[in-house]
């Protein structure tokens, strides 16, 4: 495994995919980063490493236009991206929902280390940020 932290592009494949998207003609960004995600959100199949790795680098590049954590200036793409619409943020939930389900290799191969927890947690990041958790009405009540 490439992999030399938890970020989404802290590894081989995602900072290809980068790599890909940097090299890609500014009209064409958009479409990649929504097969990225398609891939993975309508995989019925087990969700191999590198198709995982690139739907979490593509989900990221979502959040981020969501208010969350700029992309890794090193591995992360540099030049501009689109304005994403907003359809792709519930694909991009989608195919980080599978990521982290049972037949994922992602899964798997982060189950064997010691920062597998901080992995997820940082893959749950990325989710809450693009679909937050509904807060439960009985604490929306005393919020006044």
């Amino acid at each position: 495994m490439g992999t030399w932290d938890i970020g989404p592009f802290d590894n081989d494949t995602a900072a290809d995919f980068a790599g890909d998207l940097d090299d890609a003609p500014a009209g064409e960004r958009e479409d990649m980063v929504r097969r990225m995600l398609k891939r993975a959100a309508n995989s019925t199949d087990y969700l191999d490493q590198p198709d995982g790795e690139r739907a979490v680098a593509a989900a990221a590049l979502i959040a981020a236009q969501h208010g969350g954590e700029p992309t890794c200036p090193i591995y992360g793409p540099s030049e501009p991206l689109p304005t994403f619409p907003a359809d792709l943020t519930m694909l991009a939930v989608d195919a980080l929902d599978r990521v982290v389900a049972e037949q994922s290799d992602l899964v798997e191969g982060w189950f064997d280390f010691s920062d597998g927890l901080r992995w997820r947690q940082g893959v749950k990041r990325l989710r809450d940020l693009l679909d937050p958790p509904s807060q439960p009405q009985e604490d929306a009540l005393f919020e006044i």
